[in-house]
């Protein structure tokens, strides 16, 4: 599948692809998009089913990682990787099946085990929204409100209601994300044993439960070179909550994508 995706940056160089999570789009990590491109050939795609990408009845990993492996594929054959959360274990996977295809990978608050958090609930109120009563996102938020109370996921999920299209439209595939969402918050049971031996950076929020001791013991299992570091002051969030830490931990790890 032909994966929506912007490029920044100058041209030369390896480049950084950076992969967002679930209900998310490429520009969600338009900061550190702004800050890498400084130096690198810069990335932000939209995954199958999320933003401007085409729609599929498939949410699965293996699908999400072949689509990048494509992606990759026409951007040159080798990228330097990071996701979060649902995009971190696509990642994750694409890392563990197409090694060659990665030179340097960042896991952000994500580790490659299943998780017992359904998020059918955001897709309830999304799909309870009557679109044809919306005008201006400002309704929207407040229709929102009853079944998403907190204030930043409500603007988080309306960024992904289009009201230029006729009629309004979510640009979610809600029914595949409902229907794949055991395999989203899931890991594969079937993925062959294996590891990525290249760099591996763990980035997790310190007021995030999402990579947990047993979290890390299944990073460290996949990935032997794997390095946790914990930013002070964010949630699962993190890109969000602390988008300048974030940038700079990043270009720090990934530096101008020359060496190996």
């Amino acid at each position: 599948m032909k994966l929506h995706h912007d490029i920044t940056g100058p041209e030369s160089g390896l480049p950084v692809l950076l992969v967002h999570g679930l209900y998310g789009q490429g520009r969600n990590l338009g900061a550190q998009a702004r800050r890498l491109a400084d130096t690198r050939r810069v990335v932000t795609v939209d995954l199958r089913n999320h933003g401007d990408s085409p729609h599929d009845p498939d949410a699965s990993y293996a699908a999400l990682a072949g689509d990048l492996a494509e992606l990759i594929a026409d951007l040159g054959g080798r990228v330097d990787l990071v996701g979060h959360s649902m995009g971190g274990k696509a990642a994750m996977m694409l890392a563990l099946t197409h090694p060659q295809m990665v030179r340097r990978l960042v896991i952000m608050d994500i580790a490659p085990i299943a998780y017992g958090h359904d998020q059918t609930r955001y897709i309830d109120a999304m799909e309870g929204l009557d679109l044809t009563r919306i005008d201006r996102r400002s309704q929207a938020d407040t229709a929102l409100a009853d079944s998403v109370p907190e204030a930043g996921t409500r603007a988080f999920l309306l960024q992904n209601l289009d009201l230029k299209s006729d009629p309004h439209a979510w640009r979610l595939n809600l029914k595949a994300l409902r229907d794949g969402m055991g395999q989203i918050i899931g890991w594969p049971d079937d993925l062959p044993a294996g590891h990525f031996d290249g760099k591996v950076m763990a980035l997790r929020g310190a007021l995030s439960d999402y990579v947990t001791e047993a979290g890390e013991e299944a990073l460290r299992h996949h990935f032997p070179q794997v390095r946790v570091v914990t930013l002070k002051n964010a949630s699962h969030w993190l890109h969000a909550d602390a988008p300048e830490a974030v940038s700079e931990t990043l270009a720090a790890f990934l530096g101008d994508g020359t060496d190996a």
